[in-house]
């Protein structure tokens, strides 16, 4: 049964165009592994023998993006996207990430042999499959890559030192593929990895951030990461992850084991789709402990492991990891937030009411919950301060956690009080009382203030 949704008819759209213009077209890649898994494609790319100049003259609205290596953006009536690449081949690559020069050809087969997996290496004719709907005729596999999909298996396309050196990007994307579609990758494939494991370097930061962003996201997040660490890209990308490994915690608290073992639980549990700031702050939470260890003193009885610090360590880790890969600020702002506040749920029953309800009121509270709830499953199992944080997040009326405010710096300057640092503790305490339910109306704040700090000083 063909897709019926809009992206494939756009592609299928501007195929039949560039055929009925006698040009080749084709889909290629991704699409076409996912086709073949019975997965509904995000996107459709085009293949085809037409230069960028042709594809640009036959339809109405393009966009040339990387005409230098025969990549155009056609955009339908409709605002649907589809990216059109010329069949090419490469020149060398002396960047480690694109070719310095390509030669269009009109060779499907030349145009395949230039790709980087043998799933991602197919190409589909979009008439015929539109005729028949038989996925297996319209299929040109060139590359082994049907029988790659059947065995579960990530294989480069021809010699994977070469594929590598090519592209840097391509061993963290073997891993992806790996990791997303529970395949295995090939034995010579992974050994050509950890051999140009240390040249990923060469790769941009704010790509190896968006692989390593979609490995978390994606699913299966904790066998993507297990593979990184195995390939040894993860020492040269993160390496304050790998610090992690072997690093004890008190098995009363942590019977799963290490801190390494703890997180990968973690990321495991991930739930399906994760915003960006959660599931990088499950993986950072405790990236702050192996610099914390502390054994337990053998001079004290029932001492144990402790990690003193590990959290303001651990922010201070997240910050230049987040800065290296260049995040942007609000997505650091929360990462921090969470690495900042993941222990706090410990002394949620001993809150005040003013501590507790500024907690509730943490910008995004309910990933605060959501790693708390995987940092409990994935230790002790215990859900008790989970159940009672969200009890009380979902049941407090808004007014209760961030009410009208009693008091502000206006009304100090009317009762007379000179602007100064003095207002922000003063204001702080006003709405802490407030919060405490201590103190109902303005006139009882500032009387309170006045009793606290003093009156304000006599007018001159």
């Amino acid at each position: 049964m063909q897709p019926a949704d809009a992206p494939y008819q756009a592609a299928l759209h501007i195929a039949q165009h560039l055929r009925n213009a006698g040009h080749q077209a084709f889909f290629a890649g991704g699409c076409v592994r996912d086709l073949l898994l019975g997965l509904t494609p995000k996107d459709y790319d085009v293949a085809t023998s037409a230069t960028p100049d042709i594809v640009q003259r036959l339809f109405p609205k393009t966009f040339a993006v990387g005409a230098h290596f025969g990549v155009v953006l056609v955009c339908d009536e409709d605002g649907q996207t589809t990216e059109v690449a010329t069949f090419r081949h490469d020149g060398a690559y002396t960047d480690g990430r694109r070719p310095d020069a390509v030669r269009f050809s009109t060779s499907p087969e030349e145009d395949v042999l230039r790709r980087d997996f043998t799933i991602n290496g197919m190409l589909l004719d979009p008439i015929a499959f539109a005729k028949t709907g038989d996925l297996a005729t319209a299929t040109l596999d060139l590359v082994g890559g049907r029988e790659d999909l059947a065995a579960k298996i990530i294989r480069a396309i021809g010699d994977p030192t070469l594929r590598f050196t090519e592209d840097k990007l391509r061993m963290l994307r073997a891993v992806r593929f790996a990791a997303r579609l529970q395949f295995e990758i090939d034995p010579s494939t992974m050994a050509a990895i950890k051999a140009q494991a240390r040249t990923i370097a060469q790769v941009s930061n704010e790509r190896i951030r968006d692989e390593l962003t979609k490995m978390l996201t994606e699913g299966h997040a904790r066998r993507a990461f297990e593979l990184l660490d195995q390939s040894g890209l993860l020492a040269e990308i993160l390496p304050e992850a790998i610090r992690m490994h072997n690093v004890q915690q008190p098995p009363q608290f942590h019977p799963e084991g290490d801190v390494w073992t703890h997180t990968m639980l973690l990321l495991e549990h991930l739930p399906p789709n994760p915003s960006t700031a959660l599931a990088w702050g499950a993986l950072l939470h405790d990236i702050g402990k192996p610099a914390t260890f502390r054994p337990p003193d053998p001079a004290k009885p029932n001492d144990r492991i402790r990690f003193n610090g590990h959290v303001e360590v651990g922010v201070r880790i997240a910050e230049v990891v987040l800065d290296r890969l260049r995040f942007s600020n609000e997505e650091k702002a929360q990462i921090i937030a969470l690495v900042h506040n993941h222990m706090r749920f410990g002394d949620i029953f001993q809150m005040k009411q003013s501590t507790l309800k500024r907690f509730l009121r943490l910008p995004k509270f309910d990933e605060h919950l959501a790693l708390h709830h995987l940092d409990c499953t994935a230790a002790h199992g215990n859900l008790t301060l989970y159940d009672f944080a969200k009890h009380q997040y979902e049941s407090a009326p808004e007014e209760h956690i961030r009410p009208q405010l009693l008091l502000t710096g206006r009304d100090l300057i009317a009762a007379g009080y000179p602007p100064s640092p003095q207002f922000k503790p003063m204001l702080e305490t006003a709405e802490d009382a407030q919060l405490e339910a201590t103190i109902h109306t303005t006139a009882e704040a500032l009387t309170l203030l006045q009793t606290l700090f003093g009156p304000p000083p006599p007018k001159p």
